[in-house]
């Protein structure tokens, strides 16, 4: 076999997605973009904010602009920014050099496994989580361990305690979700800090919790707790990548809770796998989004696509709870079947992702990150989809 025996499987489980993506090719060929309508993808198409431009002409413009190498955790004023900023939020303390910038949240998230894990330990995640962790998982030597979560989405506590093992060292949260828009509250957050505490100390090493965070501003009418209020054995990781839509950029940032065990240590280890796997962050937007620190994009755009879309889809039929935070439906398939579903959706020229991908099946995944007009024009197809299998 030309690859790696170990690839085969990681092959495998990227292949659906990028199955829909080709099939989406496909069929604006055959139909034309109008008349396609690509739910697929969380790519942001909300423009960003005027002072992205303004803040990068002003660097590109300014001589003393750099862009050569620098500390492996990122440039000092921009990692004091950031801090000062969290500081703002949280109020624990943080310094630069508890930060670390990265090649957007999957570098931090990269970057934190492999500091973290030894190999062959396990993460464990609530599911329906993100595709990608599997992956993440796979780049760390670490096994991914899902644990199932009620039917809103929220975490089952009990569940969760009776999961882990003395295998477990990292809790991996996503809040707000990918795939579901569910917002974990105060409540349940508290009670999982207890958990963690409690498994350590039984389990005679630490657990540490990552809070994948990249949806944070991304919010409806909803506050999403700090994560270090609740566990401070916690590294929150994060992009710019939907609150400035910026994700081509790769950019974002991990942060270590000041009193996390061995926190120095992890800040270390964390800005080493930074250079062995990314050299650095990109260090024209290191210094752009330290200069944009609470500037985000325009959430109503978003607020007024979910209210439209949730709007529509009920109406046609579709059962979904209506998403607190970040940019996707996650509706249950009117049949048992999503991947069989989702192929009815498509010979409506309707692209969605199968819920078995985030490991919730029986449902499919919609991004409202596209036009007014994709939603608008999909609405009909949708309810014809939908009566076809009743």
């Amino acid at each position: 076999m030309p690859i790696a025996d170990k690839m085969v499987k990681m092959v495998e489980a990227a292949s659906m997605i990028r199955k829909m993506f080709e099939e989406g090719i496909r069929l604006r060929e055959k139909y034309g973009a109008d008349n396609v309508f690509d739910f697929s993808l969380g790519n942001p198409d909300v423009p960003p904010p005027t002072a992205v431009k303004n803040v990068l002409l002003e660097l590109i413009n300014n001589k003393s602009t750099t862009h050569g190498y620098m500390p492996n955790s990122g440039y000092p004023q921009v990692r004091q920014a950031v801090a000062d900023y969290l500081n703002k939020e949280y109020n624990v303390g943080l310094t630069p050099d508890l930060i670390v910038m990265t090649a957007g949240a999957a570098g931090a998230l990269n970057d934190t496994l492999r500091a973290l894990l030894n190999p062959g330990e396990d993460i464990l995640t609530p599911a329906p989580f993100f595709v990608g962790y599997n992956q993440y998982a796979f780049v760390a030597s670490a096994n991914l361990k899902t644990v199932a979560t009620f039917s809103d989405f929220h975490l089952d506590l009990d569940a969760i305690e009776e999961a882990i093992t003395k295998n477990t060292r990292v809790m991996l949260i996503n809040s707000p979700n990918n795939p579901t828009g569910t917002v974990y509250t105060k409540e349940e957050l508290l009670g999982l800090g207890k958990i963690l505490d409690a498994a350590s100390e039984k389990f005679g090493k630490r657990i540490y919790l990552i809070s994948d965070e990249p949806y944070r501003k991304i919010v409806y009418d909803v506050e999403v707790p700090s994560m270090f209020d609740v566990y401070p054995h916690t590294i929150i990781l994060t992009s710019y990548s939907k609150e400035l839509s910026l994700a081509g950029e790769r950019i974002g940032y991990l942060a270590i809770h000041p009193k996390a065990e061995d926190a120095q240590m992890i800040a270390g280890a964390t800005g080493v796998t930074n250079t062995m796997m990314y050299v650095n962050a990109p260090a024209l937007f290191q210094q752009v989004v330290g200069k944009l620190q609470g500037v985000t994009v325009d959430i109503n755009i978003y607020q007024k696509r979910r209210d439209m879309f949730c709007e529509g889809l009920h109406a046609a039929g579709y059962e979904f709870g209506v998403p607190d935070g970040a940019f996707y439906l996650f509706p249950k398939s009117p049949i048992k079947d999503d991947v069989k579903f989702v192929g009815i959706l498509q010979e409506h020229n309707i692209l969605a992702v199968p819920g078995i991908a985030f490991g919730g099946p029986g449902h499919f995944r919609l991004s409202y990150a596209v036009p007014d007009k994709t939603i608008k024009g999909s609405l009909e197809r949708f309810k014809k989809a939908f009566d076809s299998v009743k």
